[in-house]
C-alpha cells in the first residue's frame, strides 16, 4: 500500500504506530442525524456525532464535515415522482444540508468545539460562502469545518460534493460514514452470505456497481488518489481510530 500524502507518525511511543492523518474529510448522510428509519433531527443522535467530532478533533485532526440532507427532504424522489423537476428539488434538498450543518455547528459550539457552517449556496444570514482559502484557514486554526449545499449545483450528489470538497482541500483520507461496518460483496441485511472487503480498488468498486459511493465521485477520488474508508459511524470511537491510523471498515484506494 503506498504511503498517503501527509501521513506522519505518532510522537507519543504509547501511540499506535500507524499514519496520523492531519486533514480529514467525513461524509455523513442526512440519516445519520436521525434515528433508523426517522425524521428530521433527533436530539440523542446529534449528541452522538457532536461527541464523536469532538474526540477526533482532539487528537490533532483537522476536521471538514460534508453532510447530506435526507431526513429533511429527499430531492431526487420528489423529482422521480414526478411533482417537482429535478433541479428545483436538488435546490430543496441542498436547503435541507444546511439545516443540518446549521444544528451541528451548534451542538458542537455547545460542547467547547469552534467550528464555522460554510455554504455552496450564498445564505449570508446564516453560513459563510465556501471559498477554499478561507475554508484552509479555518482549519489550520483547528476550528470544524461544516460544508452545507453539497456542491452548489443540481445533478450533483452530497458524496461528489465530499470527492470535490477532499480534492480542493487536499485532505488526506475521506472518510464515509454508513450504517455497516464496510463494503460487502451483497446486502449484508438481505444476503447472509455476503462477505466484507476489508480493502477494494476504486476500479473494482466501479466494474462491480458497488453501491459505495456514486460514479462520479469514486472516479474522482480514483483519479486524485485519494483513499476512502467506509465504516460504522454508529460505534463509538471510529473516527478517532482512523485519526489515529487504525484500520477500521473498508478502504478503497487507487492501484
Amino acid at each position: 500500500m503506498p504511503t498517503l500524502r501527509s501521513a506522519k507518525q505518532p510522537a507519543d511511543s504509547s501511540s499506535p504506530a500507524q499514519p496520523h492523518y492531519r486533514r480529514i474529510l467525513l461524509k455523513l448522510s442526512g440519516e445519520a442525524f436521525c434515528k433508523p428509519g426517522g425524521f428530521g433531527i433527533d436530539p440523542s443522535e446529534l449528541d452522538l456525532i457532536a461527541g464523536e467530532l469532538k474526540s477526533a478533533a482532539a487528537v490533532g485532526a483537522q476536521l471538514a464535515i460534508v453532510v447530506g440532507g435526507g431526513n429533511i427532504i429527499r430531492g431526487a424522489e420528489l423529482a422521480a415522482e414526478g411533482h417537482i423537476v429535478q433541479a428545483t428539488a436538488d435546490h430543496m434538498g441542498m436547503l435541507g444540508t444546511v439545516i443540518n450543518a446549521l444544528a451541528l455547528k451548534e451542538k458542537l459550539v455547545s460542547i467547547g468545539v469552534d467550528c464555522r457552517v460554510m455554504s455552496a449556496i450564498e445564505i449570508r444570514a446564516v453560513a459563510e460562502v465556501f471559498i477554499r482559502g478561507r475554508a484552509l484557514r479555518h482549519m489550520e486554526k483547528g476550528r470544524v469545518v461544516i460544508l452545507a449545499a453539497g456542491t452548489g449545483n443540481p445533478f450533483f450528489t452530497t458524496d461528489t460534493c465530499a470527492a470535490l470538497r477532499a480534492t480542493e482541500l487536499d485532505c488526506d483520507i475521506l472518510l464515509k460514514a454508513t450504517k455497516v461496518d464496510g463494503v460487502y460483496t451483497a446486502d449484508p441485511k438481505k444476503d447472509p452470505s455476503a462477505t466484507k472487503y476489508d480493502e477494494l480498488s476504486f476500479a473494482d468498486a466501479m466494474t462491480k456497481r458497488l453501491r459505495v459511493m456514486d460514479m462520479t465521485a469514486l472516479a474522482m477520488c480514483g483519479e486524485h488518489k485519494i483513499p476512502v474508508i467506509v465504516f460504522d459511524f454508529k460505534k463509538p470511537g471510529n473516527i478517532t481510530r482512523v485519526a489515529r491510523g487504525e484500520r477500521i471498515g473498508t478502504l478503497l484506494r487507487s492501484v
